[in-house]
């Protein structure tokens, strides 16, 4: 048998290098003494045969190497071997411990899948707002959105709008990019009659198709030549949803008319599946900046291409290859300073060069990144570090529930370890069991993840389109498969840990009748840990909903719940004055006819959404533009009473002032009437408009402030009867007496009736125009609520747990308190003290650590302060009332205990 080529090598021990060689040694001096053996029998004498021997082994030292590289291959395949081995058991004996326990496992995999889950639900958000770049781009590490800078009465601004005049400037005058292109995204009315919608529209030039590697599903992109701002070329892309849903997604599309604006195009091509170039939000169709130069109508002599005043366009470059954001940024603010020079010698009021300091930079593509991030982008980057404090809680319940598995498994451990099982081997099957739980885990957030998602986009960020489904993107199951690993160790270490430390012979020797308890100071440390992140996580949503339910109180100066914006729009329809102004008051009777309507009244513009100002002219005041922006509305006389803002002092319009002839007159607001006329009655001032010689409007009436822009501060506002813009477009406020929203298609059937052509309505509740505004602080108080919620939900849990078991484990201990006379409140006392003990320590933290963590949330909260103590006060009266919620029910049980039963309890 021990002549059997290599069969030695089977049964060797050695495992390292150096053993293989050891071992590689000894077989060829063995092969090597058996064959002089063997020739000396046949007759050699020991040189001979030693000779013979080493003739026939040949070169020793390339034979050592040849097995021992065959020793290493097998030492390899037999290691793998025996780990995929001890892998399968621990897999299989995970299952069977787990199957055994379905409660256990069941809320060991929910409370682990809500805590990634909501993980999961926000990186998603992040990711969308600052890292996932637009979809196709090619090479977005060159691609950069440009940021031109300007300072105005000595403070920046950074601007990422410009004109297309400016636009060609930069273009021209840089040699750091290959690729250029102005883009931008608006809301045009696409389609005829009574299915005409306004759908967002997404613009480009004729470098817009190079930034993206992308080829269309069908027909072709529009041409240089069809980008030329001279040409007519009236052409359009559709994007691949607006195909598929209205035309079926048939090939004949090609060469149909689609009317967009007040032109028709002709489809040339359909872009490919969830592009929307630089747009966040999905579009319809695709059109050059020069296909929509019938759409964009303006007042100006020269054409819109040619002029610096109209500002819209944002541009994107990307850079040459070899060329860094530094040098792109020096060659674009030398660009941009020559064209702010052409633009002074076009415009005398512009800021001097000297005093504007033009610069220009290369920012980020996605604009949360850059330096115009919205607050919403601010607040979302905080709830991902609220996420994570989720799961670090749900984590540390998981881990409490594996080390009371551990504890109640202790003996049996040790019993194991007895009969000679290594601990190493007890570990790894205690990793893979928690590894098992976390996987199952992350495939429950996935589902959490995909309906988070949904709900985050619609609801909160406003977008109805375009949710990315969690099983599909890539970057989130790397996101879910690392959480879930992560969160796997993270539980995993506290059994472990438990178990490293146990005493075999006193875990052997251990019993409940000996009135011996195991108590664990980890689950304790644990449950301290949740209610301390509890406390911060609870501190935050009061802080938020403090924030929304101050914002919600403000005074807007007018009523938003029962109120409509109808804006209508002529579609390129050629009109005379005089038909503009019959339209209008027509849409105003029919508006005020409508069932559900309770009044109506023609305005210039409206809050948040569009401003028209003119230069004033007050005497005794040098300049009255220094003193702030003042705003106008020019409105019907039912403008007040319609939109709720309430006349102070004075009067309001009548009919009688609503006429062409009739004098002049002014409504201020309160705040204009304080800067302009301090200590004094603003009524009956004059102000003139537009020059000092121009008549006199006699101010008849100071109305309450309204909050125009932004909703911390009020706006310099004054109204004039509407006669006066009777060539401007003008809208309709609509009051109703039920729910604007449910009113609103119905007022917009209603008059579209009147509309000539091709011309439309648009109606909007004025709650969705001032909800942008609110956003980030619903947001903040919706999340910052839920995942408070959930905090103190599974701190709950792991208190009621904790204290649950420790209770069952003191049975004896309880029976002999009852029999030597502890009356039952006595029990529950000591009970609820323990409880209490183990929540103020977290809550003390948990407080500190808020208070500390104030100053960064602050910007993101309104008129409260981070260490608000009602808010602080509130959240630390709850964490007790929950610790003695928890306390409670295991403390009743302990009470009724027969001491009987619990004496002869094991």
């Amino acid at each position: 048998m021990s002549r059997i080529p290599g069969l030695r090598r089977f049964f060797r021990v050695e495992r390292d290098g150096a053993g293989i060689q050891r071992a590689v040694d000894d077989e060829l001096q063995f092969h090597f003494d058996m064959t002089v053996r063997d020739l000396m029998a046949k007759g050699m004498n020991a040189d001979d045969a030693r000779r013979e021997a080493r003739r026939r082994f040949g070169d020793v030292d390339v034979t050592r190497s040849r097995l021992s590289a065959i020793d290493r291959s097998v030492v390899g395949r037999e290691r793998r071997a025996a780990w995929w081995s001890a892998f399968a058991q621990d897999f299989r004996y995970a299952v069977r411990s787990l199957r055994l326990q379905p409660g256990f496992a069941i809320a060991v995999i929910l409370t682990l899948g809500l805590g990634i889950g909501a993980n999961a639900t926000m990186f998603q958000t992040v990711d969308r707002l600052l890292f996932r770049p637009p979809a196709y781009l090619a090479t977005p590490d060159r691609v950069g959105r440009l940021y031109l800078t300007t300072s105005y009465r000595g403070q920046e601004f950074n601007n990422s709008y410009t004109g297309y005049r400016p636009y060609l400037d930069l273009r021209e005058n840089t040699t750091s990019f290959d690729a250029m292109t102005p883009f931008y995204a608006s809301e045009l009315a696409v389609g005829t009659g009574d299915a005409t919608r306004e759908m967002k529209i997404g613009f480009g030039d004729a470098d817009f198709w190079k930034m993206f590697d992308i080829k269309p599903v069908i027909g072709r992109f529009y041409t240089p030549a069809e980008a030329d701002p001279q040409t007519t070329a009236h052409v359009v892309v559709l994007s691949y949803g607006f195909w598929q849903t209205q035309y079926g997604g048939h090939q004949d599309v090609l060469g149909r008319q689609l009317d967009i604006g007040p032109a028709k195009y002709t489809i040339i091509g359909v872009a490919p599946e969830s592009f929307s170039g630089f747009s966040p939000d999905p579009v319809v169709a695709f059109l050059s900046v020069a296909g929509e130069y019938g759409a964009r109508q303006t007042n100006l002599k020269d054409p819109w291409y040619a002029t610096y005043h109209m500002q819209w366009l944002e541009v994107f470059a990307r850079r040459k290859p070899g060329v860094s954001a530094a040098q792109a940024t020096a060659d674009l603010t030398r660009a941009f300073q020559i064209s702010y020079r052409k633009h002074l010698a076009d415009s005398k009021g512009m800021t001097p060069f000297e005093l504007a300091r033009p610069h220009a930079a290369v920012g980020p593509v996605l604009r949360d990144r850059g330096p115009n991030g919205s607050t919403v982008s601010k607040v979302v980057v905080w709830l991902m570090g609220v996420a994570v404090i989720v799961l670090l809680i749900a984590c540390a319940n998981v881990a409490n529930l594996l080390v009371a598995r551990a504890l109640r498994r202790r003996r049996e451990i040790a019993v194991r370890i007895a009969l000679g099982v290594s601990r190493a081997r007890l570990l790894t099957q205690l990793t893979t069991e928690s590894m098992l739980l976390a996987v199952l885990a992350g495939v429950a957030a996935l589902v959490i993840a995909q309906a988070g998602n949904g709900a985050m986009m619609r609801m909160l960020l406003d977008q109805k389109d375009g949710t990315t489904s969690a099983i599909t993107d890539g970057r989130l199951l790397i996101v879910v498969a690392l959480l879930a690993a992560a969160a796997g160790l993270l539980t995993g270490i506290a059994p472990i840990l438990q178990t490293s430390r146990g005493d075999i012979t006193s875990a052997l020797k251990s019993g409940a009748r000996e009135g011996t308890v195991y108590r664990s100071k980890l689950r304790i440390s644990l449950l301290i840990a949740q209610a301390a992140l509890s406390v911060v996580l609870l501190v935050g949503a009061g802080l938020f909903l403090q924030s929304l339910a101050n914002v919600e109180r403000i005074r807007l100066g007018y009523d938003v719940d029962k109120l409509l914006w109808v804006d209508s729009n002529m579609r390129g329809l050629k009109t005379d004055s005089a038909t503009k102004i019959a339209l209008s008051h027509q849409l105003l009777a029919q508006a005020k006819a409508i069932p559900g309507v309770q009044n109506a009244a023609l305005a210039l513009t409206v809050p948040f959404w569009s401003t028209w100002d003119l230069g004033l002219y007050v005497a005794g005041i040098d300049s009255v533009g220094k003193l702030g922006d003042f705003t106008l509305q020019a409105a019907s006389p039912e403008v007040f009473s319609t939109v709720g803002t309430r006349i102070l002092r004075g009067r309001a319009f009548t009919d009688d002032d609503n006429t062409e002839h009739a004098p002049r007159v002014m409504v201020v607001g309160e705040s204009m009437a304080k800067t302009l006329w301090p200590g004094q009655d603003a009524i009956g001032k004059c102000v003139r408009m537009n020059a000092d010689t121009m008549p006199c409007h006699t101010v008849i009436g100071v109305a309450e402030d309204i909050r125009d822009g932004t909703i911390d501060s009020v706006a310099l506002h004054y109204y004039i009867p509407i006669v006066e813009y009777r060539t401007s477009g003008v809208g309709l406020f609509v009051r109703t007496r039920g729910s604007p929203v449910e009113q609103a298609e119905t007022v917009r059937r209603m008059l579209q009736k009147l509309m000539p052509g091709a011309s439309y309505v648009t109606v909007t509740p004025m709650s969705t125009i001032i909800a942008p505004t609110m956003r980030s602080w619903k947001i903040g108080a919706t999340l910052f609520t839920i995942f408070g919620a959930l905090a103190l939900v599974l701190a709950t849990i792991g208190l009621y747990s904790v204290i649950a078991y420790n209770v069952a484990q003191r049975t004896h201990e309880m029976g002999v308190r009852v029999a030597l006379g502890a009356q039952a409140r006595d029990i529950i006392g000591l009970i609820v003290r323990e409880g209490l003990g183990v929540v103020l320590p977290g809550v003390a933290l948990g407080a500190v650590i808020a208070l500390f963590a104030g100053r960064w949330i602050a910007p993101l909260l309104f008129h409260v302060s981070p260490k608000d103590p009602p808010v602080l006060i509130s959240v630390i009266v709850a964490l007790i009332a929950v610790a003695i919620a928890a306390s409670w029910m295991p403390a009743r049980r302990a009470a009724r205990v027969d001491p009987n039963t619990a004496l002869r309890s094991e």
